[in-house]
């Protein structure tokens, strides 16, 4: 069952337009390699806005993460992220977010939009999930969430890969994004 038009009461929710905090989220993200074990790595974030109406389904999104600042704990790994055979962040210096909807499917946030990668945009659904609402030490009303997706980096054009002797491939094609977040509600 999907629910997109009700009005959702979350505990703490707070309307108005809302910032990303840097130093408190992170974009991670997973993909197989050799086909035996998994690559994780971080980007940074470079903005998020999340504006909040009444509704909460009705909230919108915007996001950009600043793709240089990849980091597999490699840097050879890095530089060749970098390169053209996948992001050309040369061309291409941000990965880019906005919502398109929210909804409730089985007692799940989701989060619908677009995801820009490499210049190219296809739609992209995150699980969501509060963290919670609080007042930090300086007054500042914070609110915590995490979202997930799974993409097919191919889609994006993110094509280069390398076959391995004893069959299979260097790189998956799911990639898994994580999105650690907290953000402020902007005062008046």
């Amino acid at each position: 069952m999907t629910d997109t038009t009700s009005t959702i009461d979350i505990p703490g929710y707070k309307t108005g337009t809302w910032v990303l905090d840097p130093a408190h989220s992170e974009v991670t993200f997973s993909v197989r390699h050799m086909m035996i074990s998994k690559v994780r790595g971080t980007f940074g974030m470079k903005s998020a806005t999340l504006v909040a109406p009444e509704n909460p389904l009705e909230a919108t999104v915007e996001a950009s993460v600043d793709v240089s600042s990849v980091d597999t704990k490699d840097e050879g790994r890095d530089n060749h992220l970098r390169s053209g055979d996948f992001f050309d962040v040369e061309n291409h210096p941000t990965m880019e977010f906005r919502s398109t909807g929210a909804r409730i499917e089985d007692g799940d946030y989701l989060i619908d939009g677009d995801l820009t990668i490499r210049g190219v945009t296809k739609p992209v659904t995150f699980d969501f999930e509060f963290g919670g609402f609080g007042t930090d030490p300086w007054g500042n009303y914070k609110a915590g969430a995490t979202a997930k997706t799974v993409i097919n980096r191919e889609e994006f054009g993110l094509t280069w890969n390398a076959a391995l002797e004893t069959g299979g491939v260097l790189v998956g094609k799911d990639i898994t994004i994580t999105l650690d977040l907290q953000g402020a509600l902007q005062q008046d």
